[in-house]
């Protein structure tokens, strides 16, 4: 599938939701814009969990414009996408690329986000470009993580750099990025251990190996991406601000948006954290992975 075709699939069940509440809130005919209506349409809008805020700019568009008017649902339609494409506009550049020498990426996430298979997609993504990928399973606190990133590496090309088990994550990373170095990578992933937002010890070493990579190349590590659940809609927010505390996240994979009715999460993350959304997984599969773009975004939810 193309990218829309992508989008539109992964938007399915948020598609569903927005466009069955907003038929059913303005009939064919058409339907008096007033106090009461702006408050259904915001209700709906709040379901796909893009937040207050978001919701209540795009009722203000669609009052300032049709209060005390009879309008058809196209025209709301209208008023409504050019309103969150306004609200999702971020940079183009997906990827921030070294100038010489290995781009070096650290993955983190929660547990049970989505972080290893979307560390699959990436290394997919890459390796169809051409480039040589080394990952790095700085998760060394569970086997079962390890594991499966190695069949992922396996599967895909990709060399693996794993440590005993309960080994100090940084000398992973470190060794990670040495091989890189070494043997003439192009990219280098590092998974870390899914963590709470809450657990202050673990995010400390995820520090630690923001700087153990930061001393090794120049500009390292290049990208931070935080894999967030978009089943979790609002709760992905605090995990965003507590990770770029912790981290300096410089994007979002939203993982799992194919499984939820929750997609507008996206426009609050962009709102309240300011983190552009780079990827989004629209299923299981190591192809499954969908540069954002809000335009196309957008178009595909009211598709």
């Amino acid at each position: 599938m193309g990218l829309f075709d992508q989008l539109k699939q992964g938007l399915r069940k948020t598609t569903q939701l927005l466009n069955t509440d907003i038929r059913d809130l303005f009939k064919a005919e058409g339907r008096l814009v007033d106090d009461a209506v702006l408050e259904e349409l915001f209700e709906s809008l709040v379901k796909t969990d893009m937040g207050v805020q978001a919701a209540r700019q795009i009722v203000d568009d669609v009052g300032a414009q049709f209060r005390a008017r009879v309008v058809s649902m196209d025209e709301l339609i209208g008023v409504i996408r050019a309103k969150l494409k306004e609200l999702l506009a971020q940079p183009a550049d997906p990827i921030r690329f070294a100038a010489s020498g290995p781009t070096v990426i650290m993955v983190a996430g929660v547990n049970g986000c989505g972080k290893t298979t979307s560390i699959a997609k990436l290394t997919k993504m890459f390796r169809d470009r051409g480039l040589r990928v080394v990952l790095g399973a700085a998760d060394t606190f569970r086997a079962a993580a390890v594991e499966q990133l190695g069949i992922w590496a396996s599967r895909l090309d990709a060399q693996l750099v794993k440590g005993q088990p309960g080994s100090d994550p940084a000398s992973v990373a470190h060794r990670t990025v040495a091989k890189a170095l070494d043997d003439g990578f192009d990219v280098a992933i590092v998974d870390t251990a899914g963590r709470l937002q809450t657990q202050q010890g673990l995010m400390q070493q995820l520090a630690k190996i923001h700087r153990v990579l930061g001393k090794q190349v120049d500009g390292a590590p290049h990208e931070v991406l935080l894999v967030l659940d978009a089943t979790t809609g609002q709760n992905g927010i605090s995990q965003a601000k507590h990770f770029t505390d912790a981290v300096q996240c410089t994007g979002i994979v939203l993982a799992k948006l194919d499984g939820t009715a929750k997609g507008g999460v996206v426009v609050a993350i962009r709102q309240q954290v300011g983190l552009p959304v780079k990827y989004v997984g629209v299923g299981e599969q190591a192809d499954d992975l969908a540069l954002f773009e809000p335009d196309s975004f957008v178009d595909a939810l009211f598709a």
